[in-house]
């Protein structure tokens, strides 16, 4: 493994532990130039480091590698695995395994490798562990847009960590906070449970808010008058939308459920039903959508014995 400093007079303030390791110089691979592998890469080297190569197995991750990680060589996996001091394993989760048994048989054995899964713990590179390499679960808990943002997004972010034992642990944490980051230590058997919230709150957030603006835009059809002020027509949507969302998502985050308003909350039965009516008729499965969390939304509210028998189907 790569040395490492100590900074005598470095504490760690999330965990505790005096005296991190800091990581040295470090020759860095990246497999594969995607969203994740790339806008990490980018980060890595504003730390200092140096990406000398990254897999780039389409036109578009060659094209975005080359922007980039300009000074990276486009190069296969194993040749990249062989010479890496840090290896980023940036690739879709259900390619991971066959990934790493590929990489065994040519792998820098004193290599730290990490991979950037959120679902999946250290356990995947148990092949390369065994061989003498650092494994890392590194997750940035951030959602990637493919633009120079994204490097920038790292900065202002939770890194979901998983480690087979502490110097993986310590070395993680390095990598994080010279990225700016923040470390966050996420048990092996919790990875699932870590995933599945993380993406129940971003992923079917997006889903939620873009049935929103589907039934708002509905709602706005053929309305006249101030509609073309501060952008085009096709915007109004989401740009009503926009500060209600951006408040209530702030809200709940500082308040949990306390910030729950509307309907289902207030226990108001007669004006869910209008809802469920209304939104019908733009599409059934927002309808669903809407009744399902309208649900959840009394429970949380303590109001499921007023809004229950309204939001059963055959009241539709």
């Amino acid at each position: 493994m790569p040395e490492f400093s100590d900074s005598p007079d470095a504490v760690d303030q999330l965990s505790g532990i005096p005296n991190p390791p800091t990581p040295a110089r470090l020759s860095v691979g990246v497999i594969s130039a995607g969203r994740v592998g790339t806008a990490l890469g980018a980060a890595l080297e504003r730390a200092g480091h140096i990406v000398t190569a990254a897999s780039a197995p389409s036109e578009r991750s060659r094209t975005r590698a080359a922007h980039r990680l300009p000074e990276a060589r486009v190069d296969a996996p194993a040749v990249i695995a062989e010479k890496a001091e840090l290896l980023i394993l940036a690739v879709p989760d259900t390619e991971l395994p066959a990934l790493v048994e590929d990489l065994a048989a040519r792998i820098n054995p004193s290599a730290i490798v990490l991979h950037t899964s959120g679902a999946l713990g250290v356990g995947v590179l148990a092949p390369l562990a065994r061989l003498g390499c650092t494994t890392i679960a590194f997750h940035p808990a951030m959602t990637f847009v493919d633009d120079p943002d994204d490097t920038a997004r790292l900065a202002t972010c939770c890194i979901g960590i998983t480690a087979a034992d502490e110097i993986g642990h310590a070395v993680g944490q390095a990598i994080a906070l010279e990225i700016g980051a923040e470390p966050v230590r996420v048990p092996e058997s919790a990875r699932p449970l870590y995933h599945a919230a993380l993406a129940h709150g971003a992923n079917h957030l997006v889903a939620l808010v873009d049935d929103a603006v589907v039934a708002l835009r509905a709602a706005l059809a053929g309305g006249v008058g101030l509609d073309t002020v501060g952008g085009p027509p096709g915007d109004l949507a989401e740009r009503m939308l926009a500060p209600l969302a951006r408040a209530a998502l702030d809200n709940a985050l500082r308040s949990g459920a306390a910030a729950l308003t509307g309907p289902a909350a207030r226990g108001d039965a007669a004006a869910v039903t209008r809802h469920l009516a209304a939104i019908d008729t733009v599409d059934p499965a927002i309808t669903d959508a809407y009744r399902a969390q309208s649900r959840r939304a009394a429970a949380q509210s303590g109001t499921s014995a007023m809004i229950d028998p309204a939001l059963e189907k055959d009241n539709r």
